[in-house]
């Protein structure tokens, strides 16, 4: 029985289809290392501004919540110091600075204290003094005196102090109960979470937790649009449907 000869046609068509396969595999491969690239550039990016104190910022912070923790009488006794030790950060004066919270530590009350405490620690990591800055931060963590705000607070700056000499586990296992949707500093602790995911290979977790935090209406604008590009690179959704309508000009309450 004779053999029946090779359609030509069908053997081009086979050998372009595995050609068409090939590239296809390859165009992936490309794309996922671009993708890995990305992703391992934002992480050292951004894991090193995480790492250094927003002085100002964090100073701020803590004048807010000395505020709110204190009655009207002892606030407007030791605000002014507290002021004029913030005054003189923000003008770029850390040593007078930390000699006017060092006075103040003398006298002052608990919440005054760990808030001074903040300060100091805040100071210490913009002068480079890394091992004072999570010593003075640790110390407010653990100081039961202390209003819980100040000591979550404490905690997350302890560990933005030290990420990349921590362990990841250890990062997670101390800010997870503060990296909760509707906790104060979910954003902040969050996004370290995040980070020591990414560090422990766990994609699956850390993608939507940046989207989650890219979600939140209470962060910071700049720390929104970084977790929705570390989403986006880990493949997860981040886009908030309230910002596309705002972009829109189609938000509830416009016409």
């Amino acid at each position: 029985m004779a053999l029946r000869p090779e359609n030509p046609q069908s053997r081009n068509e086979q050998i372009a289809q595995n050609r068409a396969a090939q590239q296809d595999v390859f165009v992936r491969e490309v794309d996922d290392a671009l993708r890995e690239d990305e992703l391992r550039d934002a992480f050292q990016r951004w894991g090193k501004a995480i790492g250094a104190a927003v002085v100002v910022g964090l100073l701020g912070l803590a004048g807010f919540l000395y505020w709110q923790q204190h009655s009207h009488k002892l606030a407007s006794e030791n605000a002014e110091k507290f002021t004029f030790a913030l005054e003189d950060v923000e003008a770029g004066k850390l040593k007078d600075g930390d000699a006017k919270l060092a006075a103040l530590l003398k006298d002052a009350g608990d919440g005054t204290k760990a808030a001074a405490r903040l300060m100091q620690g805040g100071i210490a990591v913009e002068q480079g003094r890394t091992a004072d800055a999570i010593k003075l931060f640790d110390a407010v963590a653990a100081d039961s005196s202390a209003p819980q705000p100040y000591r979550d607070l404490a905690a997350i700056r302890a560990v933005a102090a030290n990420f990349d000499a921590m362990k990841p586990e250890d990062v997670v296992a101390r800010l997870k109960p503060l990296a909760e949707p509707g906790k104060p500093w979910f954003g902040s602790a969050g996004e370290l979470v995040g980070l020591a995911y990414l560090k422990q290979g766990k994609n699956d977790l850390a993608g939507p937790l940046f989207a989650a935090i890219s979600r939140d209406k209470e962060a910071p604008d700049s720390l929104r649009a970084r977790a929705r590009h570390m989403a986006g690179l880990l493949g997860v959704d981040a886009i908030d449907d309230d910002d596309v309508a705002r972009a829109a000009g189609t938000a509830p309450g416009q016409n």
